[in-house]
């Protein structure tokens, strides 16, 4: 399972040569504004070295004197800092007043492609985080369960949560493999992984005799990832040791809700993501302006049909409501 290591200090640019949805689920942690700053400057200089060089080799006089007595650096650094208003944009959305247009208009492509990603998987970790407290509350209503419960009640209520896990996987298992909205978002897939090995986990209720759900006839398929409860197993273990039975259910549900719980706390995985995704898109949207006037415009962004529906929920959720 790819890890998108959140808690890294910066943003891998080198990645804006490769654009996707995967290499777009990168960490957004760290100081995103000052990281871009920074490459975008560096992006600059490769630009301007090559007219640095050709306009100080042996021509510095000539320059100086079409400049009132200015060198061609200064020339430069006004370049760097007012080409784009000077100039404006060509008909085809690239800025020729750069030193090499391609490259800046290559670069805006990717980062029109990150913007719509980011704001489309915003809207899938909403829905994650949401998915996340259902399976929470109805791993919390198997505690109610005790001895007493008929056998049938017991069946039904293990069937409502595998169905309700289930839920969850469908939603999300083609998001979280490879080229899917959440494929190597950290927060996604170790809120899977977690809530799977609690499924599996065969120490709840091992101290009563029962290994887990496991025992109790609940399994994962390791290729679907879907649950199913074998009703013969659990009635056949309800009647040789309803105590363990319970037992194991009990800490089952103590131990996934808690689980759950953890994934949408303030400061862990699923709240610290839709963090970063917050603060990388009010960037984007403050400054993707001024970032096109001077690099170009760049391509639209590509919409998978995945894409699509996420954006429109993105843009549903941020409308104000009456």
């Amino acid at each position: 399972m790819t890890s998108n290591l959140i808690q890294s200090t910066g943003f891998d640019y080198a990645l804006l040569q490769n654009p996707g949805v995967g290499a777009a689920n990168q960490a957004l942690s760290g100081n995103f504004a000052a990281t871009l700053q920074t490459y975008l400057a560096s992006v600059k200089a490769q630009m301007m070295t090559p007219l640095i060089s050709s306009l100080s080799g042996g021509n510095e006089n000539g320059l100086a004197s079409l400049l009132g007595g200015g060198s061609a650096n200064d020339l430069l650094t006004g370049l760097l800092g007012q080409n784009s208003a000077a100039s404006g944009l060509a008909a085809n959305g690239y800025n020729m007043a750069l030193f090499d247009p391609v490259a800046g208009y290559r670069m805006m492509s990717d980062i029109n492609q990150r913007d719509v990603n980011y704001r489309a998987e915003y809207a899938e970790m909403t829905d994650l985080g949401a998915y996340v407290a259902a399976l929470e509350q109805k791993a919390g209503q198997l505690a109610e369960i005790d001895t007493a419960t008929p056998a049938v009640e017991i069946e039904s209520r293990l069937q409502d949560f595998v169905s309700a896990y289930n839920d969850w996987i469908d939603r999300f298992d083609e998001q979280l493999a490879s080229g899917g909205l959440l494929a190597g978002t950290q927060a996604a897939t170790i809120a899977q992984w977690e809530l799977e090995q609690s499924v599996e986990n065969i120490f709840n209720g091992a101290a009563s005799g029962v290994r887990g759900l496991g025992a109790l006839g609940v399994s994962v398929d390791p290729v679907s990832n879907m649950a199913r409860l074998d009703p013969a197993q659990l009635h056949a273990v309800l009647a040789n040791n309803r105590d363990g039975a319970v037992a194991a259910i009990d800490a089952f549900s103590a131990h996934f809700a808690r689980s759950a719980a953890l994934l949408n706390s303030a400061g862990n995985f699923i709240p610290n993501r839709m963090d970063n995704l917050s603060r990388v898109i009010a960037y984007l949207d403050q400054n993707k302006p001024a970032l096109q006037a001077e690099f170009g415009l760049g391509d639209a962004a590509r919409l998978s049909a995945n894409v699509a529906r996420a954006l429109a929920a993105y843009e549903a959720m941020k409308k104000p409501t009456a």
